[in-house]
């Protein structure tokens, strides 16, 4: 299962607030054996987002959406998520209903536009807040702020499927450009995926769907590369 991922804020693209939604749901995409295949940031503008919605829906099998839900003038994902799909934003009656009895408001307290969400879309519920999400299509539309957007999540994580990936790390202490040769041979050993992330020493991630290819090729490396313990071990 091919997933996208957006996270819309005017924030996140001044780097005032720190984009942990999109970290979060790639891990737990990931746990679920998705494959998230793109990760996007768009301003709180309702023709870019429905843009990018409209693309994504196209071209992936799920897209996920966090971020400017609610009443105010700034919150413009469901309108944008609706353009996207040629529909109306119209009032739930089943999420005023929901907020009523489970979130102890009275359906007056409630600000113009919380319960609007795009026509004959599915209403998801907020637990720890208010604004609820929406599911149109294949197209999951999800709270902002991170307790909520979590918690919503899991009400949905089972229609997120896929073969889970194993994955195994191996340390190196030496520059990535001499290695390249053994991690083009250990994946014509084993059928893996091998990435590398240098920094102090280089990290090898050995990666596939069969847990048995995984611990082999990880092995393989081990005993092919300069883990550097050695002198470690001689200080």
């Amino acid at each position: 299962m091919d997933v996208a991922v957006v996270t819309v804020g005017d924030e996140l693209l001044t780097g005032e607030t720190e984009n942990t939604n999109a970290t979060w749901l790639c891990r737990r995409l990931t746990d679920r054996g998705a494959r998230v295949r793109r990760v996007t940031t768009v301003p709180d503008d309702e023709a870019d987002i429905a843009r990018v919605v409209n693309e994504f829906h196209a071209e992936y099998d799920a897209t996920v959406v966090t971020g400017g839900l609610g009443p105010t003038h700034d919150d413009r994902t469901m309108a944008g998520v609706a353009a996207a799909f040629g529909r109306e934003l119209a009032h739930s009656q089943v999420a005023e209903d929901w907020l009523v009895e489970h979130g102890g408001y009275a359906a007056d307290d409630l600000a113009e536009g919380t319960t609007a969400i795009p026509a004959d879309a599915r209403v998801l519920h907020n637990d720890p807040g208010v604004a609820p999400g929406a599911v149109v299509e294949s197209t999951y539309v999800l709270p902002g702020v991170p307790t909520e957007m979590r918690a919503m999540f899991e009400r949905v994580a089972d229609e997120f499927e896929g073969e889970r990936q194993h994955v195994e790390t191996v340390f190196a202490a030496e520059p990535e450009s001499e290695l390249v040769g053994r991690f083009e041979q250990v994946q014509t050993e084993f059928d893996v995926t091998v990435g590398s992330y240098p920094g102090d020493g280089v990290s090898i991630r050995v990666s596939a769907t069969d847990p048995d290819a995984v611990e082999a090729a990880a092995a393989w490396l081990r005993e092919r590369v300069d883990s550097g313990e050695e002198g470690r071990d001689g200080e």
